[in-house]
């Protein structure tokens, strides 16, 4: 019998996470399935996509399926929140992405990130130490959320006293259906957020440009082989984007990890056993979590998909969550493996040009905690109730007590 198919309620995430009955069934039975609008204005009808080839189809071909048509944040949005939107580069296609991107490129290549691993492992030994005398901690809010923060501080020259603010500005724009971020301001909240975010990231870019240094900032702003640069609001904007994503993933990946390790424990033993594993478990978190749940195109032509016929202008929805479960690709699916491999999920999108640019840096960050928590809290365990985000767009926790 066909479950109930309703995707896209936050509820239902903040409940259990995703709806992994509801996306076998679809996977099996319609992989390309209309998903009606659930009730409400901001969730209009769209194609659901579910399994792991055609999202990588979807991913790869952005002449047919478009980032810029629409946002590709699912909920609707007041006509001064897409236009603010619109100039990320998430939600640009090629030509305009390209060029964007080859900026953000010379920030991220191996040799920039590389150099981060020794800070990376100061900053999560001093977390650790913050803790340890305790004996208890929110695992999110203690660890998982101020390690990424505390990298994005380094990246971009901020102090490291403006990491709580800017954590918070984070949960705002994030949290748009997490009533504890966002309260009875609703949208007003997330567009403050996004302009104070806006202006601080004016004051980093400003400093660079007279204080030069070795860092991401510099290398943003510096003319390419022609001579273009990236505008002040094009720097700005990205800079908005690298608060959310550089701390979403890293953070959620970490938290939705441990918490993988407490319902398998025999995997967390393993681990425990063989450190050597740690490279694998990464990215079998990212896998097993799948931060990023889903994200939007738009159809710029007629086309065909999974057997279903899609008009140009219909929205489609790549569920990241259910293509990392797909068992036409990986075998035994449900199951936590931190030895899998290979493991070729979609947590950092599927390819195609909007592939995530952080990647390396997010699996860094998690490798290193990974080390950090198996050497200094082996013994670590579940200690209450976990509070999951009420999100369809990220699958994240915002608490989780433990003892060690």
């Amino acid at each position: 019998m066909a479950p109930e198919i309703n995707l896209i309620d936050p509820d239902v995430y903040r409940r259990g996470g995703p709806p992994h009955d509801q996306f076998a069934w679809l996977r099996e039975h319609a992989p390309v399935y209309w998903h009606e609008d659930g009730g409400r204005p901001e969730w209009p009808g769209f194609w659901a996509v579910t399994r792991h080839e055609d999202i990588a189809y979807v991913s790869r071909h952005p002449e047919l399926f478009s980032s810029a048509r629409r946002l590709v944040v699912f909920n609707e949005m007041s006509d001064r929140g897409v236009e603010a939107q619109q100039m990320m580069m998430v939600n640009m296609d090629p030509p305009q992405h390209t060029r964007q991107r080859a900026f953000v490129n010379r920030g991220f290549t191996p040799r920039m990130i590389a150099r981060l691993e020794e800070h990376i492992e100061a900053i999560c030994q001093t977390l650790i130490d913050d803790v340890g005398k305790r004996g208890k901690a929110d695992f999110v809010t203690d660890i998982a959320a101020p390690l990424p923060l505390q990298v994005i501080c380094e990246l971009v020259g901020a102090p490291l006293e403006d990491r709580d603010r800017i954590y918070e500005l984070s949960n705002h724009l994030v949290g748009a259906d997490d009533p504890e971020f966002q309260g009875p301001a609703g949208e007003r909240l997330a567009h403050a957020a996004a302009t104070e975010i806006y202006g601080y990231a004016h004051q980093v870019a400003e400093r660079r440009r007279h204080r030069p240094a070795d860092d991401i900032v510099t290398r943003l702003l510096q003319p390419d082989d022609t001579g273009q640069e990236l505008t002040s609001h094009e720097f700005d904007m990205f800079f908005i984007l690298l608060t959310v994503a550089g701390n979403e993933t890293t953070r959620h990946a970490a938290s939705g990890g441990l918490l993988a390790f407490f319902t398998h424990r025999d995997q967390w033993e393993r681990l425990l056993a063989d450190p050597g594993l740690i490279p694998a478990a990464a990215e079998e978190i990212i896998r097993w979590v799948s931060p990023a749940n889903l994200l939007r195109r738009t159809a710029t032509r007629d086309v065909e998909l999974g057997g279903q016929k899609i008009a140009e202008g219909d929205k489609v929805v790549v569920f990241y969550s259910s293509a990392n479960r797909d068992a036409d690709v990986f075998d035994r699916p449900d199951e936590f493996d931190v030895g899998r491999d290979p493991n070729p999920h979609l947590g950092f999108g599927g390819g195609g040009p909007h592939f995530c640019l952080g990647r390396h840096l997010a699996a860094l960050e998690l490798r290193v905690l990974l080390r950090a928590v198996a050497a200094r809290m082996p013994d670590i365990a579940l200690d209450g109730e976990v509070d999951r985000l009420r999100s369809n767009l990220v699958n994240g926790i915002k608490h989780m007590p433990v003892r060690f």
